[in-house]
């Protein structure tokens, strides 16, 4: 099967939801995109796509009477339709495979087992396609029932076995004489629910056909998978005379599927959970704590002596020993816990369920003694012990990979305390955040002394040689460490409301340079980062407003301000209302770091923002790395699909520049134009600014 000559046809109104598996599925399949479920209908019946990922909640037509539609269509009655849901219900789902559905994928999308169900659906398609030709051919020649590999089951009208063919006993274990006059349910494995066969039936009933993948049972107990086709022969009065089912025996096919699914989710040395798994466990262990208003502890383990071993012994004996050791863990765990391997000697332990931490102590005092017993491998007695550093939560309420990265602190500060024990983070944790606190103190003063000033980095058009505006960046001139960058103090500040008080003051100060520039007749647009935390204080826009309001001679137009996507996960309706609201005010917006957010696409559906930046770290490696030269043609395709503007962050040389130009992208900021400036330098660097040759009138390739 030549993958690359299938074509997938994904119906969403909001094709953003989808693009993200759309450029992860482009390199093996041809992707299509309709935006309702009409253009959906028109698309496939002019020419019938291999498969169909169809969204269920879309305005006027959705998915599900989509889906009918599609089935009642002749051409299209076969075509695997996924539907793509949040919903999870089992109502929900049985509704879908009433209608003739293959699958679900539910959000947020796993790529990886997106990919391999899109992958199997599209094999198991093949083989169904293979099975209807080979179908057709036993109504013509008799000799092939006789003969076909696959299984062959016909009935009567009232489904009782009236001939099977030798491959049905071959797969099956029964002999013809054992099945005649007996319904194929005897072959039900009970791994399929009721209402699964309810909608098989329903198929049945109003397509005269139906194709799936059936778990069945052979003669000795053993369960295999069975991709099957039914179909239903009527005689010429329209009556249903017999059924013929055929089905190819897909075990090992499943048993595949099953081994890649383990490979992604366990270690494959010690058969624990992964870094992948454990992610998923963690978040898991997060929301139910929080249910069940108890704590949890997130563990960090690591080996002592564990690289002695492996020099002396060899790598051999060290895997032996890290089985021995993962085995011993989950000997001292219980029921609900999780250990999982994150690399080389390091494992993560998730203990639920406590309340109070000597619980949890006693099962880690268990657990390091049990880790630290000698043990025999492969006649040599080898010793290792475990440092574990742990944090509890909720006293520690941090996020999933702030809680890892407090329990590896713990651990190192257990090992540095002489190893074979486990250290408590709240100590560490207290430390540190006296110390912010501290470091927010110095800010809060340098912002009232006037320590903080505006530096600007020119954007320009690179084909055109012009000099679009400019980028407002802080800087603070700390009066014992010098003029700062922002990635100096601006982390500090996050998530506090010296966020929207220094976000205030660089709006006013960039008002101020902007006035005193069009009094001397230069004439741009100048853009200034906004904070998510800013972005959606109650009195942004009236700020805006008065803002303004001191600076009446301003033209509209002059101010863009750059959020990041991240800006909108707090509420995407919320900043929508907030950037029209500001928009009226004639002022633009700009996506900052585009791309680097797990989300983007969403973000530039949802969200009015005029211009997108590209994120200098794919910049930064177009001229060697295909894949971010691959991210960025992307990127810069979406904005001309979303007929949005653009402009590339991190332009550095002449050779980027080009690159960007032939790929379609003329605006650009960065060293390879001008580094940051003060404000009193920027409107001599716009007159004496001489545009680069190799740029200018570049046609796009």
């Amino acid at each position: 099967m030549n993958s690359k000559s299938l074509r997938i046809l994904a119906i969403d109104d909001m094709p953003a939801n989808l693009a993200l598996l759309g450029l992860a599925l482009q390199d093996d399949y041809q992707i299509q995109i309709a935006t309702s479920g009409a253009k959906g209908l028109e698309l496939a019946q002019d020419d019938p796509p291999d498969l169909i990922l169809l969204d269920i909640m879309m305005p006027d037509l959705d998915g599900y009477e989509t889906c009918r539609r599609l089935k009642s269509i002749p051409t299209l009655r076969d075509v695997p339709i996924v539907f793509v849901t949040a919903l999870t219900e089992i109502e929900a789902e049985a509704q879908g495979l009433m209608l003739g559905a293959a699958d679900y994928l539910t959000k947020p999308i796993s790529i990886e087992i997106a990919r391999l169900r899109i992958h199997n659906l599209l094999e198991r398609e093949h083989l169904r396609r293979e099975l209807q030709r080979r179908e057709a051919d036993q109504r013509l020649a008799a000799s092939v029932f006789a003969h076909t590999h696959d299984s062959v089951v016909i009935t009567d009208a009232n489904n009782c076995i009236i001939d099977v063919n030798a491959a049905f006993s071959r797969i099956t274990g029964y002999s013809r004489e054992e099945v005649l006059g007996n319904n194929p349910k005897m072959l039900k494995s009970g791994r399929q629910s009721a209402e699964f066969y309810k909608a098989m039936w329903q198929s049945l009933s109003v397509y005269d056909h139906w194709n799936g993948e059936l778990w069945n049972r052979t003669k000795n107990g053993e369960v295999y998978a069975a991709l099957t086709s039914i179909s239903v022969v009527r005689d010429e009065q329209g009556q249903i005379h017999h059924y013929i089912g055929m089905s190819a025996d897909i075990t090992p096919l499943k048993n595949h599927e099953f081994d890649l699914e383990r490979i992604a989710h366990f270690d494959p040395l010690t058969g624990i959970p992964n870094r992948v798994l454990l992610a998923d466990r963690l978040a898991q262990a997060i929301a139910h704590t929080r249910r069940a208003r108890n704590h949890m502890a997130v563990c960090y383990l690591d080996l002592d002596g564990f690289k002695p071993v492996n020099d002396q012994f060899g790598h051999e004996v060290g895997d032996l020993l890290l089985i021995e050791v993962s085995q011993r863990i989950r000997e001292c765990l219980r029921a609900g816990d999780t250990v999982a391997r994150i690399g080389g000697d390091e494992f993560v332990l998730l203990l639920l369920d406590f309340n109070d931490v000597r619980e949890c102590e006693v099962v880690l005092e268990r657990m390091l003694r049990r880790v630290a017993e000698p043990l025999l491998i492969a006649e040599n007695l080898v010793s290792v012990s475990a440092s574990l550093g742990l944090t509890l939560y909720p006293n520690d309420l941090a996020d999933a990979d702030t809680l890892l990265r407090h329990a590896d602190q713990a651990m190192y500060i257990a090992k540095q305390r002489g190893k074979n024990r486990y250290h408590l983070f709240d100590q560490e944790l207290d430390r540190i955040a006296l110390i912010r606190s501290e470091t927010l103190s110095e800010i809060e003063a340098a912002l009232v002394n006037d320590e903080f000033e505006l530096y600007f980095q020119p954007k320009v058009n690179m084909r055109q040689g012009k000099v679009l505006g400019a980028e407002a960046l802080i800087r603070w001139q700390h009066p014992k460490r010098g003029l700062l960058p922002p990635l100096a103090f601006l982390p500090d500040i996050e998530g506090t409301d010296l966020v929207i008080a220094l976000g205030k003051w660089v709006l006013s100060r960039a008002l101020d340079h902007l006035q005193n520039w069009q009094q001397m007749g230069l004439d741009i647009v100048i853009s200034i980062n906004i904070a998510p935390r800013h972005l959606l204080h109650h009195d942004f826009v009236d700020s805006l407003k008065s803002g303004f309001a001191n600076h009446p001679q301003l033209r509209r137009g002059c101010l863009e301000l750059e959020i990041l996507e991240t800006a909108a996960l707090e509420d995407i309706s919320r900043v929508t209302v907030v950037m029209k609201d500001c928009q009226e005010l004639g002022v633009s917006f700009a996506l900052d770091d585009f791309g680097t957010g797990y989300s983007s696409l969403t973000y530039l559906k949802a969200l009015p923002a005029e211009t997108l930046k590209i994120d200098q770290s794919f910049i930064r490696d177009i001229l060697g790395d295909p894949d971010d030269l691959a991210i960025v043609a992307g990127i810069i395709n979406l904005t001309a699909a979303f007929n949005r503007a653009v402009i590339a962050e991190g332009v550095e040389t002449e050779e980027h520049g080009v690159l960007l130009l032939k790929l379609g992208c003329d605006n650009a900021q960065g060293y390879g134009i001008a580094r940051p400036m003060p404000a009193n330098e920027l409107a001599a660097w716009v007159k004496g600014w001489q545009p680069n040759a190799a740029w200018l009138n570049r046609k796009p390739e």
